[in-house]
């Protein structure tokens, strides 16, 4: 059980693992909506609006996947988000009444590697935009101007993480109005570029095209947070409304991603090739030759302030993660461990790497397999049960959650395996394995090879093959009473 924790947005929040103490929970569902929107107000949704043009959607095409695309994705963060209202717990503690105590050991590896991989892309976008925007302001030294940005990023999203949840509630809150107001400024000065006539010529692509770029949508927005959607929710008191969970976590997040990418359509579609070739070298400094010079210091704090408010998220689940694999750390340790590799792969990649969007694009589709198929089974099993959590079986493999569930792990390695053998990576050589299972669609050089069908079977078999595997094994795990450690439970189940 957790001991009670200092309160005010510069204690250092020591619960890790721990279920959140019936006086530690406060709030309300619409609590969740400032930091999931700060998370995902970065202007880096414009530039998503470039990619998923790239699949040469029409304009219409274009609009109604970005819609359904990120909604659903968020979606599913919003159900997931269930759990930790019913738990208290982190997502990756919560997992293991799917897999079991020591099974999930290899769902919270597959998390920490995504955490920590969507962390250092981030802090990478976050270096490259502030040294091509003082680049635009006459810094001449960029190698300097990059070693400031990287410092800048490391000491705000680390520092937050390590604090804990109220830095981060109170950091959120003041990157939401920031960054709001300064992106919405973006948009009215840029605006005046967007060519309706250039879009409405736009030709409309095959279905085969809107869902590829509906399937990167997924992997690119909600599906890389499904593995932290509880993280938050725990905080609540459990009398709190599931609807709102669901829905507050899910309007927080895709209210202004959709929003922005969605103008990035309208933006990019208008401009010619150059931009879209720019986007992919540099995400956010692209964005920047669109803007009067005035304006560059203002820019510069809207795409740190949004990249930073993912990082602050990604950094604080990241290291959740890393706890739920058995590393005997304490939480904010975790979380200094993360931030280290995370500023590792940033020098790396800004400093000697050629480029950035074939080793992004390579992370999303290989890593994102894998998760909706983690993600498929956590939804199945949300969906089978009715009661709250046993807490002290989270924390035992001689609980009713048992050591192992093989029917779970077998559906997580069934549904990547077949994920895997629908998707490409034809920017990547070392993923050419990638696509055996291609064959009946025109193998990889098919029309269907860009779909990345893979990515929603892998989610759908999960799914089925939990239900079909642990249906029996929840219902008599529901026969039980669930017990609490308010109610003196003892942390042992013989």
């Amino acid at each position: 059980m957790s001991e009670p924790q200092s309160s005010g947005a510069l204690a250092v929040e020591m619960a890790g693992l721990d279920v959140i103490p019936e006086s530690d929970r406060k709030g309300r569902p619409a609590d969740l909506f400032m930091p999931w929107f700060a998370a995902n107000i970065s202007v880096l949704g414009i530039s998503w609006g470039s990619w998923v043009l790239g699949f040469g959607l029409s304009l219409i095409q274009a609009v109604v996947v970005s819609v359904v695309g990120v909604s659903l994705s968020f979606l599913v963060c919003g159900l997931i988000a269930i759990a930790g209202k019913r738990g208290s717990a982190p997502t990756l503690v919560l997992s293991r009444a799917a897999f079991g105590f020591n099974g999930n050991r290899v769902s919270a590896a597959i998390s920490w590697i995504l955490t920590v991989g969507w962390e250092t892309f981030l802090a990478i976008m976050a270096v490259q935009a502030t040294a091509t925007v003082m680049g635009a302001m006459g810094f001449t030294n960029h190698v300097l101007a990059q070693v400031i940005a990287l410092i800048m990023v490391v000491v705000l999203a680390a520092g937050s993480g390590i604090l804990g949840f109220e830095a981060i509630m109170k950091v959120q809150t003041w990157i939401t109005w920031a960054t709001a107001l300064l992106t919405i400024v973006y948009l009215v000065l840029v605006a005046p570029t967007i060519d309706v006539a250039v879009l409405s010529a736009r030709e409309s692509a095959p279905a085969a095209a809107v869902l590829g770029a509906g399937c990167m949508l997924l992997v690119g927005f909600g599906f890389g947070w499904i593995n932290a959607a509880a993280d938050y929710s725990r905080y609540l008191p459990r009398a709190a409304s599931t609807r709102g969970v669901v829905g507050w976590t899910t309007l927080g997040a895709a209210l202004p991603t959709v929003i922005l990418v969605f103008f990035g359509i309208l933006l990019v579609g208008s401009a010619d090739e150059s931009l879209s070739e720019a986007i992919g070298s540099d995400p956010i400094g692209a964005l920047t030759t669109l803007l009067p010079t005035w304006f560059l210091v203002p820019f510069a704090l809207v795409a740190i302030l949004g990249l930073i408010g993912g990082i602050v998220m990604d950094i604080y689940s990241s290291g959740l993660s890393l706890l739920a694999t058995g590393v005997p750390v304490s939480r904010p340790v975790a979380t200094a461990i993360d931030g280290t590799i995370m500023t590792v792969g940033t020098i790396v990649v800004v400093f000697f790497a050629d480029s950035f969007l074939t080793p992004f694009t390579a992370f999303l589709t290989t890593l994102g397999v894998v998760i909706a198929a983690w993600g498929g089974v956590m939804l199945a099993d949300i969906a089978l049960r009715r009661k709250d959590y046993d807490e002290p079986s989270l924390f035992t493999p001689s609980g009713r959650y048992g050591s192992v569930n093989w029917g779970a792990v077998a559906s997580l390695v069934v549904g990547s395996l077949v994920g895997w053998g629908l998707v490409v990576n034809a920017n990547a050589s070392w993923l050419s394995w990638q696509g055996y299972l291609l064959g009946p669609l025109g193998g990889r050089e098919g029309d269907w090879a860009g779909a990345n069908i893979g990515i929603l079977l892998a989610m759908v078999v999960g799914f089925v093959g939990y239900w079909a595997t642990s249906a029996g094994r929840v219902r008599a795990q529901e026969k039980l009473e669930s017990r609490t450690y308010a109610q003196g439970a003892e942390g042992d189940e013989r």
